[in-house]
This record gives structure tokens, sequence and C-alpha cells, in this order.
């Protein structure tokens, strides 16, 4: 079990990656692309400092990773999270880098949210977008690509980031949304709402199926 991505027992994280590596300074790590109302980039702003009472619309990216098994990872956000602490949604969530695609921000995402190799990356909802206020009023206003995503790696989540995790039936995950709404992220509410039977039906070929792909 302790070799399977869908065992939840690993304790020690793993030596990951830094943002500041040999071919990304500080500063462009700590970067967001800002967007126009044509989601046209327009500009950087600091990451640290972008989500407030008036964030301006910027890219993102949201990902929902499986296990061999065909399970999803649904996640718990870390209680020291900004906005929505403590809420469970998608796998993880994130924000490309100037330059980067939405493809490997994925990839670099996985390996420091969950510290797994990510792979087989396909496009979900490429063009969904959401804004949403927390509790607090800190804003969320994101063009977010959803991804779906596989991995062979047990989960050994940063504990800045992610609070919980735990592998679970794709019908697991409906009956969630359906039962207890309010107890997730506004925007994997919003995801699963633009999701039609035909869809939910390609998520679950995509999850069980190492050849294929997602085409909506």
């Amino acid at each position: 079990m302790l070799n399977s991505p869908c065992a939840p027992e690993h304790t020690a994280r793993p030596e990951q990656p830094t943002s500041d590596d040999t071919t990304t300074t500080r500063a462009e790590a700590d970067l967001v692309v800002l967007l126009d109302s044509d989601r046209r980039p327009v500009g950087t702003a600091p990451r640290e400092g972008v989500h407030g009472f008036d964030t301006p619309l910027h890219l993102a990216y949201s990902c929902w990773l499986f296990c061999p098994g065909g399970r999803f990872l649904l996640t718990r956000r870390a209680l020291g999270k900004r906005s929505w602490p403590g809420v469970w949604t998608n796998s993880f969530c994130g924000h490309p880098r100037p330059g980067e695609t939405v493809a490997e921000a994925v990839v670099r995402g996985g390996r420091h949210e969950l510290g797994v190799d990510v792979e087989a990356v396909s496009p979900l909802l490429p063009d969904f977008a959401y804004r949403a206020v927390d509790a607090s009023g800190v804003v969320e206003n994101e063009v977010c690509p959803v991804h779906l995503a596989r991995t062979t790696t047990p989960p050994v989540p940063h504990p800045s980031e992610v609070s919980e995790h735990v592998w679970v039936e794709i019908d697991e995950l409906r009956a969630a949304l359906a039962a207890a709404p309010w107890a997730l992220s506004p925007w994997l509410r919003e995801q699963a709402e633009q999701l039609d039977h035909r869809a939910w039906d390609l998520i679950r070929d995509y999850a069980t199926n190492d050849d294929q792909g997602v085409a909506r």
C-alpha cells in the first residue's frame, strides 16, 4: 500500500524544488499574470498581494488529480490560507508564471503543493472563469482553466497549502456536491455545474484509461 498514490499514510515530505530555481528568478516566481476584460495579458502583479477586497482579474488554473484506480483527490485547504481556509476543494490550484503554459504550471504546482509527479495533463474546462467572495471579504477573480491529470506518486502535501486529503470515487464526489455544496469551495461547485452527463462520463473514462484524454 505504501507505494500506492491512493494510500494516505505518508508523513515525510520529499525535498521539493524551490520557486527560485536556475531558470526563474524569485521575482518572476512571485508574479501572476493580470488580464483585461477580453482575457488578454496586460501586466503582472506580486502573487502575495494580488488577492484582496478588490482583486484584479488574473490567470490561474485548477487541477483534478486521479490515481491509477480512477479515484479523485479531494483536498482541504490549509487553515492558514488567506481565502477559504479549511475548505474542501479540488486537488490543487495555482497561478501560471509569466511565459509559462498552464500545463507547465500544473506540473509545477503538483510538485509544490502535493509532492507528486503529474502526468497526462488534459483540458477539461479551458474557458472556466469565476468570481467569488469569502466570509472575510477576500475576492477571487480568475480566469481559471480546469485540467485533469494523473499521478502514480503518493501525495505528501505541503502543510502551508493542504491540511488534509482523501481519495474518493467520482460518484462520491458527485454525491458530496449534491448533498453538501456549502462544504466545498465555490470554484469546485461552479466547475461541476458546467459539466453535463457526457462530460462526467469522459472524466470517468479518463480516470480509468491510461491512453485516453478528454475532448469536449
